[in-house]
């Protein structure tokens, strides 16, 4: 029995070392955290919307120079009384022209200032592109934070709990408690084991939408992110407007579809002006010398019969015009009043988490102690100690709820600027 005795020794021994190099590395690897700007940073770099937002800003750069470029020139070749037999070699005279279009002075100037905005434009599509992506980077990396919380502070409700099970055991078996205090915690544990997939499911999904944003494997392991930023947000809303009128891709968009829309009517108002094709030729005659001839022709747009699809063109930019300005309009506004609503959102979580962290928290811990003191005593019920380690931990969830909620309001708010915080 001896030998029994000492083997068992041993392996308790052995088995406590392992555990202690386990929960060691466990400690070591919760230590590692995933840094927020390196994610964001290798979210722009792989991201299939970002890329192909990239390539649409490419392709439009390259319609400038398409733009700016005269039109291909013609080349003819007119044969004149040939054979009934078709035979071109027997033909008596041979005409060899070359043509080309010269547009009105300052028309291609105004298509490559067009074609300059609409690329400017497609540019700034691709920064509010990486500024929505960059939002939503940190949301999701905020939501897996929270989600790394919710179990490490289930964790805590759990061995918590399993201390007031040996406290009710204790009572029970000593006559100053009853067996459904016992029942009762057993009944807790069982229900708080429950809960743990469901955590461990909400944690998955908020790492798999992580990942999905960097374009990497849903399954790909991931730490645990860092804990929310603290502190009061205190700067001016006029300060904040004048940050997105100067840095807000869309705002810029904006201001570049008016100047976009105004060069168009411009643009319009040169079709009045006539186009020029000048056309060199050398003639082959087979009876006379051969020669050399110019034609000059220009196009007609004043005409009375063709002259009302300019109008019409002139007027459909000026309309171009003032939606564009409408819009803008409206973009101002709805810029003031959302950095107005976040602001608010971001003060208002703050204030909560203020809250919960130096009163209601607090009050919530003394509440557990003196219920667990209460119930050892005899003075408060079983139910009264389960009710209040509840409610320390709801409190607890809530507290870094705000803080979450306020790293959201915060990123929006930088989507709105243009520009981080």
């Amino acid at each position: 029995m001896k030998w029994i005795a000492g083997l068992l020794c041993v392996s308790t021994m052995t088995a406590s070392v392992v555990f202690a190099s386990v929960t060691f590395a466990e400690d070591q690897l919760a230590l590692k955290t995933l840094d927020l700007s390196g994610v964001i940073a290798e979210a722009l770099a792989r991201n299939p919307e970002i890329q192909a937002a990239r390539q649409q800003w490419e392709a439009a750069s390259k319609r400038v120079p398409q733009a700016r470029s005269l039109e291909d020139p013609n080349l003819s070749i007119q044969w004149w009384n040939a054979p009934e037999s078709f035979n071109l070699g027997r033909a008596q005279n041979t005409i060899i022209g070359l043509a080309q279009k010269f547009p009105f002075p300052g028309k291609l100037a105004l298509k490559e200032e067009i074609a300059i905005r609409s690329a400017e434009m497609t540019e700034q599509a691709l920064r509010a592109r990486e500024r929505d992506l960059t939002a939503r980077v940190k949301q999701a990396y905020y939501d897996l934070f929270f989600a790394h919380k919710a179990i490490q502070i289930h964790h805590e409700q759990v061995d918590l709990l399993k201390q007031f099970l040996e406290i009710a055991t204790a009572k029970f078996r000593t006559g100053k408690g009853t067996q459904v205090d016992v029942l009762k915690a057993q009944v807790e544990l069982s229900t708080l084991y429950q809960r743990l997939p469901v955590l461990e499911q909400q944690r998955d999904t908020a790492q798999a939408r992580l990942n999905t944003l960097v374009d990497r494997d849903p399954r790909f392991p991931l730490d645990a992110p860092q804990a929310p930023r603290e502190g009061r947000f205190d700067k001016d809303l006029e300060e904040l407007y004048q940050i997105a009128t100067t840095a807000r891709p869309e705002l810029k968009a904006a201001e570049l579809a008016v100047r976009r829309n105004e060069q168009s009517r411009a643009l319009a108002r040169r079709q009045y002006y006539p186009d020029f094709n000048v056309a060199v030729q050398r003639f082959q005659n087979f009876q006379a010398n051969d020669g050399f001839g110019a034609v000059v022709s220009v196009n007609v747009p004043f005409a009375f019969w063709t002259k009302s699809k300019y109008d019409a063109a002139v007027h459909e930019a000026a309309a171009g015009i003032a939606a564009a300005r409408a819009d803008l309009h409206t973009l101002e506004n709805l810029t003031r009043f959302q950095i107005r609503d976040l602001v608010a959102r971001v003060r208002a979580s703050w204030e909560v988490a203020v809250l919960y962290r130096t009163t209601v928290v607090p009050q919530a811990e003394q509440s557990v102690e003196a219920a667990r003191a209460g119930y050892r005593t005899g003075r408060t019920s079983f139910l009264d100690l389960i009710e209040a380690d509840r409610a320390l931990r709801e409190f607890q969830l809530a507290y870094w709820r705000a803080l979450v909620d306020r790293e959201t309001r915060l990123a929006e708010l930088a989507q709105v600027l243009g520009t981080e915080l």
